[in-house]
């Protein structure tokens, strides 16, 4: 059905575009009010410094996650050494660290009172100490944490590549290294400028992080803004602010990926190396893997164990249920939303459906502040047009705000592993099973939802996942008695109750590994 030259699911897509790009416009209209007062204020005090430490964090987790991505990437795509075979999927595994927890576990190891340093003290009297809370830390944090995006697509860029260019490089007369840089670099920027992107975004969306570290952003000015100053406002104006970095990384991305074309696929090139340098690699991917996993899960086991029982009691209990619940709810709502894009992509390819599609899914690029901050002015101003008329909902208050801020942040999360199992679903077979005498029902049921369950699974996991980790839209939109584990972590860290902090925190830890598990052997 039709109506004026749209169908309805056609218009429903659009629907779903609408839910990203409302928050955003709201945010642009915020800049019609003026806080003079409050800006000149910002201004005096904290917007350079806010401007400057972003793009400082920005180029350092940038230079950090390219160096530890595509090192990594092209020593297990391409290179013969020990431990290859499990540290190729072992290296992913800080993918299950949020940000927020291996701060305030480097903080504890490397504070002047923390064990690294006593212990340095006492073999070097004379050590004049440095501070934990230094902003290379918070670089060091980042980038520990996201380079896992940088490596999976470069290492899928390098497998990918011909084994005949390499091998003309080197009769040319270029050394491996060579070779690397005018070869196989060029031939996977689109892809590490995407995983580079992503890693970027993920930067701009930090919360957790910055707050352990005290390092401003705009992230933290928001909160600040909303639940320090409360103004509302000025917190729309500032999120439009970190809007600029988005569309930069966005940019970027777009930009590196405009040579997609010029990868070419062929079989892979294992090469042997020197036995040093080969056990050298070892001892590197090891190093990087007990920093960003191996080293923070020891440290939360000990406090955990050293603890006991103490706060494992019925609250924590009710915050696992409650993370468990808000995350269930919005994966199962995104997989179905999912699923519908990707339904209407391909069976109505339009401009129109795929612009569409574009928008919806663009809003994993918005940090999860600037959508707490978009919806929250949203529904306001629509409660305050309801009272107009006499009808008093709460909105702004309500579950249904956290979850629609889900449900626009991780929308694309869920899209591309849906619509790539969609895609394997070929025409031909629904064909044949039509001929054969099949019913619409019984296609979907004993055609499609064979063939995509293993893309429905993943995205579920991924979603989930995603939703009970998520700090900032969580923390600024929940209703009232609806803490999370990851607000809780926030709560005891804020304090410095870094050994309370350890049982959520290793909690989310242990629920991020099914997908990242899952991931790792798909690949």
């Amino acid at each position: 059905m039709r109506r004026g030259g749209v169908s309805c699911s056609g218009a429903s897509v659009i629907a779903l575009a609408l839910l990203v790009v409302v928050p955003i416009l709201v945010l642009l209209a915020a800049w019609r009010q003026q806080e003079w007062a409050t800006w000149q204020h910002l201004m005096d005090t904290v917007l350079l410094r806010l401007i400057g430490n972003t793009l400082f964090l920005m180029v350092g987790v940038a230079i950090g996650v390219s160096l530890l991505g595509i090192t990594l990437a092209w020593c297990m795509a391409t290179l013969e050494f020990p431990g290859r075979r499990w540290l190729q999927w072992a290296v992913l595994l800080p993918m299950a660290m949020p940000a927020y927890v291996l701060a305030f576990v480097l903080v504890d190891l490397l504070d002047y009172a923390g064990p690294i340093q006593t212990q340095v003290r006492a073999w070097w009297p004379a050590f004049p100490g440095f501070s934990a809370r230094h902003p290379l830390w918070v670089v060091v944090t980042l980038s520990l944490v996201l380079y896992p995006y940088v490596y999976m697509l470069a290492r899928l860029a390098f497998q990918a590549q011909g084994r005949a260019v390499l091998e003309q490089a080197r009769i040319l007369g270029d050394g491996p290294l060579r070779a690397f840089f005018k070869v196989a670099l060029p031939m996977a920027r689109p892809g590490i400028a995407a995983g580079l992107a992503l890693a970027l975004m993920e930067t701009l969306a930090d919360f957790g992080a910055v707050s352990v570290f005290n390092f401003d952003t705009f992230t933290t000015a928001i909160y600040k803004s909303w639940y320090g100053l409360f103004n509302l406002q000025a917190a729309a104006q500032l999120a439009s602010l970190l809007l600029l970095f988005v569309l930069v990384s966005l940019w970027l991305e777009r930009r590196g990926r405009r040579r997609a074309r010029f990868s070419e696929l062929g079989g892979r090139q294992i090469m042997r190396v020197r036995p040093r340098f080969a056990w050298g690699i070892s001892v590197f991917a090891f190093a990087v893997l007990f920093m960003a996993f191996l080293l923070p899960v020891s440290r939360l086991l000990y406090w955990v164990v050293g603890t006991g029982i103490e706060g494992l009691d019925s609250r924590f209990v009710s915050l696992i249920w409650r993370t468990f619940l808000l995350g269930a709810m919005a994966a199962s709502l995104i997989l179905v939303l999912a699923g519908w894009l990707a339904w209407v992509k391909r069976h109505q390819p339009s401009r129109v459906v795929s612009g569409s599609v574009q928008l919806a899914t663009l809003g994993y690029a918005l940090p999860g502040s600037v959508l707490a901050v978009g919806i929250m002015v949203s529904f306001s101003a629509v409660e305050a047009w309801l009272d107009q008329w006499g009808v008093s909902i709460p909105l702004a208050g309500g579950l249904a705000a956290l979850v629609l801020a889900y449900v626009v942040r991780f929308l694309a999360v869920a899209f591309g592993p849906v619509e790539n199992a969609l895609q394997q679903v070929r025409p031909s077979l629904v064909e044949a099973a039509r001929t054969l005498g099949a019913s619409a029902s019984e296609v979907g049921r004993r055609v499609y939802l064979p063939m995509m369950l293993p893309g429905l699974f993943t995205a579920l996991l991924l979603v989930g996942i995603d939703v009970m980790k998520e700090m900032p839209a969580t923390l600024l939109l929940r209703p009232f008695g609806w803490d999370t584990l990851a607000v809780r972590i926030y709560e005891l860290t804020a304090e410095g109750e870094w050994q309370r902090a350890a049982a959520p925190s290793l909690t989310l830890v242990l629920l991020g590994l099914v997908p990242v598990i899952v991931l790792s052997r798909r690949r």
